[in-house]
């Protein structure tokens, strides 16, 4: 469904060549999937869905969310999270958890980097987590005010800042 507002942003960013991924293991809420899957579309990032998922592909919320951007998204689907890694060439990866230490404002992303984020309810697996521990990252929050961000609002908080950071850093690939 084509939409009446065709206004393009005149802002345009220097996007990292290889872009970076964004990867969702074991997503539930199919409207968050469907705002990440936009922001990637807006930023050229492909999109990794770790299954199990907890909605289908065609789910009606999903592609509402996701409006008319669809066609612009390389989303691929993975089985596990190996198979993520495989498929994928093992790209240096950062890890979105609450119990991280260290802040995405120190972390040094590049251009191929994947952004990794759990489901919406449980996070990520103390397992995978423990298989990466120097790849943890969070995003600060007034701990007296709230537990997490929404996991599209973390996703879109995470990759503008990698890119920001790129851009700024001149970073090679």
């Amino acid at each position: 469904m084509k939409h009446a507002h065709t206004r393009r942003c005149p802002l345009q960013f220097p996007w990292p060549d290889p872009p970076l991924r964004v990867v969702l293991v074991e997503p539930e809420i199919p409207p968050n999937t469907g705002n990440i899957a936009r922001t990637c579309a807006a930023t050229g990032s492909p999109l990794h869905l770790v299954e199990p998922l907890g909605f289908t592909i065609n789910d009606a919320q999903l592609k509402r969310a996701g409006l008319d951007y669809w066609d612009s998204v390389a989303m691929a689907p993975h089985p596990s999270f190996d198979h993520f890694l495989e498929q994928a060439g093992h790209p240096r990866l950062w890890l979105f958890t609450t119990g991280a230490s260290r802040s995405l404002f120190d972390a040094d992303f590049r251009p191929g980097d994947a952004l990794v984020f759990g489901s919406e309810t449980r996070g990520l697996s103390s397992e995978l987590l423990a298989r990466f521990p120097d790849r943890h990252l969070g995003i600060p929050l007034r701990a007296d005010h709230v537990r997490s961000l929404n996991l599209s609002t973390a996703a879109g908080i995470a990759l503008y800042e990698a890119l920001r950071k790129i851009s700024v850093s001149g970073a090679p690939p």
